[in-house]
């Protein structure tokens, strides 16, 4: 075995984390915490939500589902990148909405 490759035949190199995977980790830290932060948000929406419909017959108010969409969409967008599925990162480093 050459003394630069490990018992699997890779290069001592090859083995590191490349430079940009170590950013990556650290917006999925701050990622996760935003998403901790969107779930409460999204429970006191809900909450707000059924006690209007209780007090309108049962009708939704249009503009928290909208705003409920809203976050559950960027939270779809934040799952994608902690993924890896998407190299796009979510709201505020691209615009709300794309």
């Amino acid at each position: 075995m050459e003394p630069d490759k490990d018992e699997t035949g890779r290069r001592d190199e090859d083995a590191a984390l490349p430079r940009e995977v170590w950013p990556r980790i650290l917006w999925i830290a701050v990622i996760v915490f935003m998403i901790s932060v969107a779930q409460t948000i999204l429970l006191v929406v809900a909450v707000v939500q059924v006690i209007i419909m209780l007090t309108s017959k049962g009708r939704p108010n249009e503009e928290l589902g909208d705003f409920g969409s809203m976050v559950g969409a960027w939270v779809a967008k934040a799952a994608r990148y902690q993924s890896a599925a998407s190299d796009e990162k979510p709201w505020p480093w691209t615009p709300m909405g794309s």
